[in-house]
């Protein structure tokens, strides 16, 4: 080894998944949604004005927060924003997580989680779901140096009762808890409405799912207004300009509007519901999906080798070649004609 390798923070990175480099793929793979961003994106990028880009962006992203605040009833110093969910998670672990005590996450979720705390040197344990997947809030109230989850869970696709994710958040009031919540417009209780509640809560939720905005990268938090501070002290301190000018212009608009945002959501919800129906009929099965993405696994045929097929035909869906989930596809709901080409394919693979 070279003197100056000894110093490289070396860490195993995450891994997105893939993104096809070919047209006329059906990507169910990524759980992104699958119509197009609202209309009213669409006007603001025409009406954009291109000068704008030699000036630097607003860095407190001012008009964002102040437009997700007023759609949800929350103050403007109740709400950080970022580039994506995942930036602002990472920013959250670099700002909370900085106790000699473990870090607590499911052993089965989001595994960008151990990958920022690789590379932030932070500690933590991974208390194991249940045999149905289920995260168990008793393994949560022992001591720790913060508590983070995602609801609903992924790649599970499980929604915690709002209950039962409260008791998780009154076991630990001494350190910051938080909730990750990308998926919970398809279904379930945002622990949103317990931020004026609990002030050491943060509820992270993000444009690139139910707001059709992937490619933008918007991402945000709910807490009270000292964890919003010192998150943004933090990003501040890491870069003051995360956020480009089209994107802040164009996620004003996309929370403007509602309507199309809901019908998205709604239509999602229905393929979804339809998708368990013929999945189960072609010999799958699956937690109870409140997402806009299933995770399953066939009674015969083994995952990976469904995969496969899958891929041959054009098809992306994600395989996990993990313990305890090496035999689960994770499949994220398409249009309707996307989703009727899938269950041909899964017919044809399923009984060949």
């Amino acid at each position: 080894m070279r003197a100056w390798e000894k110093n490289i923070r070396r860490v195993e990175p995450y891994v997105p998944g893939e993104q096809p480099k070919v047209d006329n793929v059906i990507k169910l793979n990524t759980n992104e949604n699958p119509y197009p961003p609202a209309p009213k994106a669409y006007e603001a990028a025409k009406a954009f004005d291109m000068d704008k880009l030699r000036l630097y962006p607003d860095p407190e992203c001012s008009a964002l927060v102040h437009s997700i605040a007023q759609y949800y009833g929350m103050d403007d110093n109740e709400v950080f924003t970022g580039v994506g969910s995942d930036d602002v998670l990472a920013m959250c672990f670099l700002t909370f997580f900085n106790s000699e005590k473990p870090v607590l996450f499911p052993d089965i979720s989001y595994s960008f989680y151990s990958v920022w705390a690789d590379l932030y040197r932070i500690p933590y344990e991974t208390p194991a779901l249940n045999d149905k997947f289920e995260i168990v809030p008793e393994d949560y109230f022992k001591e720790n140096g913060g508590v983070i989850f995602p609801n609903p869970n992924a790649p599970t696709a499980l929604h915690m009762d709002l209950e039962k994710v409260e008791e998780i958040i009154r076991h630990n009031q001494d350190v910051v808890v938080i909730v990750d919540e990308a998926y919970i417009d398809f279904d379930g209780r945002s622990a949103r409405e317990l931020v004026h509640k609990y002030d050491n809560l943060l509820v992270v939720q993000t444009f690139s799912k139910s707001r059709s905005m992937a490619g933008m990268r918007i991402g945000y938090a709910f807490g009270n207004k000292d964890l919003i501070k010192a998150l943004n002290n933090v990003k501040f301190s890491f870069n003051s300009y995360t956020m480009n000018a089209p994107t802040l212009a164009y996620g004003v608009a996309a929370v403007e509007d509602d309507a199309y945002f809901k019908e998205c959501v709604e239509k999602i919800k229905n393929t979804r519901e339809e998708a368990k129906k013929q999945l189960m009929a072609l010999g799958f099965t699956f937690p109870d999906s409140t997402a806009n993405f299933i995770f399953a696994t066939h009674q015969r045929v083994p995952a990976k080798t469904i995969f496969e097929e899958l891929k041959k035909r054009n098809i992306y869906v994600r395989y996990f070649n993990k313990p305890r989930i090496d035999n689960y596809l994770r499949i994220s709901i398409g249009t309707d004609a996307q989703m009727q080409a899938l269950y041909a394919a899964l017919k044809e693979i399923v009984n060949a």
